[in-house]
């Protein structure tokens, strides 16, 4: 075999073993619609929604650190400083469970029922009956959740139930957390399963698109539950065909080498 044939031979095998990897991998490109310098809008302004066994996190300072006292009855000791704002010190924070009516036990004020209501408008709720009611004249109010978490199942790196410290996670830093989309995965068959109303709800994704910014799902809720469906058999046999030729390829191309060398 003439050298000129020899070194055709494994310039065919390397383009075919380039062509072979790239279409085995394009599946997998996120976000592949985007385009450079160009703006993409989500919602700036999210807040997550209390649920039912959530639990949360709130206090009410005053200018006047004595009048807030009663409203922060919740367990553990309190540090008031030296602008009015009160800190819970000593042992973990305890919170507020939202019970199966959706409601919480409130120092002072009693039941109040917050299901429903994003971060801003249960603070506004307890403000506003705490004015009305001649307690405290100008009252702060904060919340923060201290069970927020979500799922993760199906072709991940790791599935599992994850915390959040805070409220605040998009579905593409979850399935990052989870260890992204594995080989297996269809990054087109993206699902959050949500609860709404009583109900679950789902809502399917394509990562590979823009449209993901604009999904009520690119911030995920509480007990959100995300499933990244695996390929069916048909599709893993034509993984296991690519890897095939792929090995093959390899081999000649190795084999072709070897004889240019020694010849």
């Amino acid at each position: 075999m003439s050298m000129k044939r020899k070194l055709y031979f494994l310039v065919v095998g390397a383009v075919a073993l380039l062509f072979s990897s790239c279409g085995s991998s394009k599946k997998f490109v996120y976000l592949q619609d985007m385009e450079m310098g160009q703006g993409y809008p989500y919602d700036t302004k999210y807040e997550a929604v209390v649920h039912a066994n959530d639990r949360l996190d709130i206090t009410v300072s005053s200018k006047s650190p004595e009048l807030a006292v009663p409203f922060n009855a919740n367990g553990g000791s309190f540090q008031v400083g030296v602008n009015g704002a009160i800190t819970e010190s000593g042992g973990g924070k305890k919170g507020y469970r939202v019970d199966t009516n959706g409601e919480i036990d409130f120092p002072i004020l009693g039941k109040l029922h917050v299901e429903g209501l994003k971060v801003s408008e249960v603070t506004a709720l307890i403000r506003n009956r705490i004015i009305e009611g001649k307690y405290i004249k100008d009252p702060l109010v904060s919340l923060e959740f201290l069970n927020f978490k979500y799922s993760v199942l199906g072709a991940v790196g790791t599935t599992g139930t994850f915390s959040v410290e805070g409220d605040r996670i998009t579905l593409l830093e979850a399935i990052a957390k989870a260890g992204d989309v594995t080989q297996r995965g269809r990054v087109n068959r993206v699902a959050v399963i949500r609860e709404e109303d009583g109900q679950r709800v789902l809502y399917q994704h394509d990562l590979r698109s823009k449209d993901l910014f604009e999904s009520p799902c690119f911030y995920l809720q509480q007990n959100d539950i995300v499933y990244v469906e695996p390929r069916y058999r048909k599709q893993d046999r034509e993984d296991k065909g690519w890897k095939v030729i792929t090995g093959i390829l390899s081999f000649v191309t190795a084999t072709c080498s070897v004889i240019w060398a020694i010849k």
